[in-house]
């Protein structure tokens, strides 16, 4: 995976790829936000999450101890159980249900969120065309 360009603020957003590398987009830190967000622009769309997905996520990764699949999809469709998209929308996680925060654009969290935490080093995501896992670092 190429290093990601930018400093992860809404001036110089990171330039980063979805997991299967088919698709680019920019995402920052939006710390002002109430609640805090991370901002992701994948094209004409505005996708956002708590900002304490980041934190969460390592943490429930090192917890879960292995690799674990992203499974991302979108709000409307179902998150297969036992995934990463599963575990950003789950009633058991720390913020008890939705990380994403944009009514109707909440989902796609195994898709946009993994690379973030690839490139602040604090996990490890598979590129594959398909079916793609992440573990913690």
């Amino acid at each position: 995976m190429p290093t990601p360009t930018g400093g992860g603020t809404k001036a110089d957003p990171w330039t980063l790829t979805t997991p299967s590398g088919g698709s680019e987009y920019t995402v920052y830190r939006d710390e002002a936000a109430d609640p805090p967000a991370l901002v992701c622009q994948v094209g004409k769309t505005e996708l956002r999450y708590a900002l304490r997905c980041i934190e969460d996520l390592q943490t429930m990764l090192r917890a879960h101890g292995a690799w674990m699949p992203l499974g991302s999809a979108d709000e409307q469709k179902p998150a297969a159980a036992g995934t990463v998209e599963a575990w950003g929308r789950s009633e058991s996680n720390p913020v008890g249900g939705w990380y994403g925060l944009r009514k109707g654009y909440r989902g796609r969290f195994g898709m946009y969120v993994p690379p973030v935490l690839e490139a602040l080093g604090l996990a490890e995501v598979e590129h594959q065309p398909r079916n793609n896992r992440m573990r913690a670092i």
